[in-house]
């Protein structure tokens, strides 16, 4: 299973999650409000892997499995600490970051938005405030004409529909509201941000823009389904897919696909499938990938997997993990989905949101203590892969 020889072979971290002290930010003082204590009593972010200081470190261990792409992000409140004061302390940071990813031979695949927010946006009501998109566009067109030249592709904003769910319905994180309109009204502002950002970007340079889109396939338990539990499926596949897709289309130039399982709809309700799974009870399906991606083709534009990857502690299941899915690549590919390129989440074992450090999705492990990184041996098995740019089957 031979792959394009221009196919990109990747890893994907995110800046809060392993930068660290990145205390400017809304979920920085989610972390520290006794409230979140009493209900996520988790180690906070703190020092998360000290990438901030240690990114060259990591960008060599991604060149020692024959990595050609890195898809990291941005922390935006760090570039823009205060309402419309940019730091260029910051901005010349990360332009360091680039141009070290550059020089271990990865391009580099830049999220503006992975979840975090300034304080100071925050306290404008974050992404329910009709006027967040231009404050998003302003912030994306400066990243443009500092970090444009050292950048393959933008990213706009990581898991939009992620985001309004779980931060404006299921109120697990900041601003933790549990208000359906709000969640709706949320994914309406985040494709206009999207899409006001990208024109942004655009009026710096003719750079590539993108969004990255988490999508979860949907499929009825029973064999021969219950006419409605089909009915839901193809209802809830639509709003996480082509519902926030199709408004944004005309200013993507690629998409990002975060895939990472499959739910299956038994009585009009998500049920847990019997079968393989992770530390976090996520099916392991790479026929829904290959599902997924087939059905992408009909946004014909160029696709990269942006995350793809699994918890697992004791790194037993992640090298079948990894053949699975990218044989469920190859197979899409043969029958005409165009994907550019595959970045496993993740590179080092990182913060993992309300869920703490516990969930271990890195090739690489990092000791909570010392903070060492230390190769696993899907890491070699990857590796091996990029460098073969193949499956050798």
């Amino acid at each position: 299973m031979k792959f394009p020889a221009d196919f990109i072979w990747g890893t994907a971290v995110s800046a809060y999650q392993t930068e660290g002290n990145n205390s400017n930010t809304d979920w920085w003082l989610w972390e520290h409000n006794k409230k979140r204590g009493q209900k996520y009593p988790l180690e906070p972010s703190g020092l998360a892997c000290d990438s901030y200081n240690r990114y060259e470190e990591d960008f060599e261990l991604a060149k020692q499995m024959h990595n050609n792409g890195i898809r990291l992000s941005v922390e935006w409140a760090r570039i823009e600490p205060k309402e419309g004061v940019f730091d260029q302390k910051e901005l010349d940071h990360y332009k360091k970051v680039l141009k070290a990813a550059r020089d271990k031979g990865l391009k580099t695949y830049v999220t503006l938005h992975h979840f975090t927010n300034p304080i100071w946006f925050a306290k404008k009501r974050g992404w329910v405030n009709l006027k967040a998109p231009w404050y998003f566009a302003r912030y994306a067109k400066k990243c443009a004409q500092e970090l444009g030249p050292l950048t393959n592709v933008f990213f706009t904003i990581n898991e939009p529909q992620v985001l309004s769910m779980i931060c404006y319905l299921l109120g697990i994180w900041p601003p933790n509201k549990v208000n359906p309109i709000l969640s709706y009204k949320c994914q309406l502002i985040l494709m206009k941000a999207h899409n006001e950002a990208a024109k942004a970007i655009k009026s710096v340079g003719n750079y590539t823009v993108g969004i990255v889109k988490h999508i979860v396939w949907y499929e009825t338990f029973e064999v021969r389904p219950f006419f409605l539990d089909r009915l839901m499926a193809k209802f809830l596949f639509f709003l996480n897919s082509d519902f926030f897709i199709y408004p944004i289309l005309k200013h993507v130039d690629v998409i990002g696909l975060n895939y990472y399982f499959t739910n299956q709809i038994k009585n009009l309700k998500p049920i847990h499938p019997a079968g393989m799974v992770s530390n976090l009870n996520w099916w392991i399906n790479p026929e829904g990938l290959k599902k997924v991606l087939l059905h992408m083709k009909r946004y014909k534009v160029p696709i990269y997997i942006t995350e793809n990857g699994l918890a697992d502690t004791e790194d037993k299941l992640r090298k079948v993990f990894i053949k699975a899915m990218l044989i469920a690549c190859y197979e899409s590919m043969q029958m005409g989905v165009q994907l550019e390129g595959y970045f496993y989440w993740s590179l080092i074992d990182n913060f993992e949101w309300h869920e703490g450090y516990w969930p271990k999705f890195g090739l690489v492990a990092i000791d909570r203590k010392t903070l060492a990184r230390k190769p696993r041996k899907s890491f070699y098995y990857y590796g091996e892969i990029c460098h073969n740019n193949s499956l050798g089957e």
